[in-house]
């Protein structure tokens, strides 16, 4: 047996329970780091006879109870298994954090690119009518997520449903007070508006959270063949997650640094307009998006105030050696909290 493995694998532990708990999947085991940092951590497992599955546990280091729930997010997919909603085929649950220090699930491998850049948009999405169906693909496929029947696939308890919005403002305006590196009146401005102009839950349902291209692997033709990270998936307000996916949908000519630390791949250019993502949306959910601006400047708000947090990590020496440009990340905050007022004032707030 080869014994070598990545940090946050321990053997030979988990080759025996894996061998008693997943079919095929005994035999000289090799395990392949292949997501890592201060989410969960993500293993290629490969077998005998080409047999290929997927390990998944919480990041190494200590952290709060709640965080990083790889149970959670086991029986998310597992509920969702056979809603119309791509998901992995899920395997086993380990919830006996002694065979590897910490839980774990195991899932089905599924072939197919993750396109999270534009460089791999050019690869596998050439056509402005590849990038097309791909986007709208990936919009039915969010329809879906929102229409599933939380109660019957037996999610219903998954968590609080009511006041999704005003839940998330609150919190996250106490991570701005906690990680702030100094006044920007523009965000509690922003929050403000947010908290007063802030549009009744009308489409309660199950929330992904994270929902963008960097988070679903494609199939040969462009549709979600998986949709992955339920980490911080919640029962809620859908249309949060209508709002992060447009403001992950720049354009090449925007006039704007992109919203993370690397371009989405919209900025290769061919894909339909946030407005066209909308109105597909609406068709397939027949949900009311009058108020989709709001939902827009609530996304900007948030990565600000993320952003931020990831500021003060930097400057405090916090990111593991890693450096980058301090200003760059000070004029980050500053503009998404800008494009944040910006579609509020769209929203009329």
């Amino acid at each position: 047996m080869d014994a070598i493995a990545p940090p946050g694998i321990v053997r030979p532990a988990v080759d025996e329970w894996l061998a008693a708990h997943v079919a095929g999947a005994s035999g000289p085991l090799t395990f392949t780091l292949i997501a890592g940092g201060h989410s969960n951590l993500t293993f290629r497992v490969d077998a005998p006879e080409g047999r290929r599955f997927v390990l998944r546990r919480p990041p190494l280091g200590t952290y709060p109870p709640s965080a990083h729930d790889v149970a959670r997010e086991h029986r998310v997919m597992h509920a969702l298994a056979d809603t119309g909603v791509p998901v992995p085929r899920m395997l086993a649950c380990c919830t006996d954090t002694s065979v590897i220090g910490a839980p774990f699930y195991v899932m089905d491998w599924v072939d197919g690119p993750i396109v999270d850049e534009p460089e791999g948009v050019v690869r596998w999405l050439p056509t402005a009518a590849s990038r097309s169906h791909a986007a709208f693909a990936l919009v039915d496929a969010l329809a879906a997520i929102h229409r599933v029947d939380v109660d019957a696939v037996g999610l219903g308890d998954l968590g609080r449903r009511a006041d999704y919005l005003a839940r998330q403002l609150d919190r996250l305006q106490k991570v701005w007070e906690k990680t702030k590196t100094r006044e920007l009146p523009v965000v509690e401005d922003v929050h403000r508006r947010l908290v007063a102009h802030r549009p009744p839950q009308v489409h309660t349902g199950l929330v992904h959270a994270d929902y963008r291209f960097g988070n679903v692997i494609l199939a040969s033709d462009g549709a979600p063949a998986a949709i992955l990270d339920w980490e911080l998936c919640a029962l809620g307000d859908v249309l949060s997650d209508v709002g992060a996916l447009l403001i992950n949908w720049d354009a090449p000519d925007d006039p704007w640094p992109d919203v993370w630390m690397r371009p989405p791949p919209t900025r290769a250019g061919g894909f339909p307009s946030r407005e066209a993502l909308v109105e597909r949306y609406a068709s397939r959910t027949g949900f009311e998006v009058g108020a989709i601006d709001w939902y827009r400047a609530f996304a900007y708000w948030r990565i600000a105030v993320i952003a931020e947090g990831m500021k003060r990590r930097y400057e405090a020496g916090a990111m593991s050696g890693q450096s980058t440009d301090i200003d760059v990340l000070d004029r980050r905050v500053r503009l998404r909290a800008q494009l944040a007022d910006e579609a509020l004032r769209a929203f009329g707030a």
